[in-house]
């Protein structure tokens, strides 16, 4: 059961058996001639990329197989259904997040960044190039989803988020905020320093829970938005869906984007 120790009695004593870490600089100037700063940024521009291009080309393929009136081998068959794609959001952080923990930190959402940020866990100079390699990561993921499959694309909207038949604006907002929360809470309690100390499994196992908390609030709000929970990824379908082929939808999911991302923020800062 990990480490067993009388964390009363060391605190007690005026001692603990972790420490935490000293909080970033708001501005570190030292930190931009540091190669391990570009190299997180592109891994955070490349994880981005590769969350979003996954993703959207699930959620396209789903509509297309659910589409009655597409012809093909694959039309107007099961799909793989609302669990598969919260099952490929979730896998795919899952996944990313542990390859990227030990080079970025695995953000992969502009919202953890900023969650982290408040928290001084990372510099501001940090946070704002995370933030846009991530954006732009995005925008390039949907960007290679519309250049592989312009036709389903053009067609199904390119993933796009909207809010969902018989829902209010302000039920979107609210459910962004809770799923938002329910993300960056779970990251900062897998990343916890005192859990991290008294359990070393804990650190290894952090991208699971991770994961899970994506698969869950996707289960739980792609009914009610398509599920946004990060900036980017509303983002990059938002602005890919206007420079072209199915701007009817896009117009649309560039209308709430806006109101996703602010609703997106509370949640950030709930932690």
């Amino acid at each position: 059961m990990g480490k067993e120790v009388d964390v009363g009695a060391l605190e007690a004593g005026g001692a603990r058996d972790y420490s935490d870490p000293p909080p970033a600089p708001l501005v570190d100037v030292d930190e931009l001639g540091k190669w391990s700063l570009y190299r997180a940024v592109i891994a955070e521009f490349v994880a981005t990329l590769l969350f979003l291009y996954i993703t959207v080309s699930t959620v396209i393929g789903y509509k297309h197989q659910t589409d009655a009136s597409a012809s093909g081998p694959d039309a107007a068959c099961g799909g793989v259904g609302i669990l598969g794609i919260a099952w490929a959001f979730g896998g795919m952080i899952f996944v990313l997040v542990y390859c990227t923990a030990g080079i970025s930190g695995g953000h992969i959402n502009p919202a953890v960044t900023f969650g982290l940020f408040l928290a001084r866990r990372v510099s501001l100079v940090r946070a704002l190039l995370y933030m846009a390699a991530q954006c732009l990561g995005a925008v390039c993921g949907v960007g290679l989803v519309k250049g592989f499959q312009s036709g389903l694309y053009a067609r199904h909207g390119g993933g796009a988020n909207e809010v969902g038949a018989g829902y209010s604006v302000g039920a979107g907002l609210a459910a962004e905020i809770v799923g938002t929360f329910v993300l960056v809470y779970t990251v900062f309690s897998a990343t916890d320093s005192k859990r991290n100390a008294r359990d070393s499994h804990v650190p290894v196992l952090a991208p699971l829970p991770i994961g899970f908390a994506v698969f869950m609030v996707h289960l739980a709000t792609i009914p009610i938005t398509g599920t946004g929970i990060n900036p980017a990824r509303s983002l990059g379908a938002a602005v890919i869906g206007s420079s072209g082929w199915g701007r009817s939808s896009a117009r649309r999911s560039q209308r709430s984007t806006t109101r996703r991302s602010s609703a997106q923020a509370p949640g950030a800062m709930a932690p």
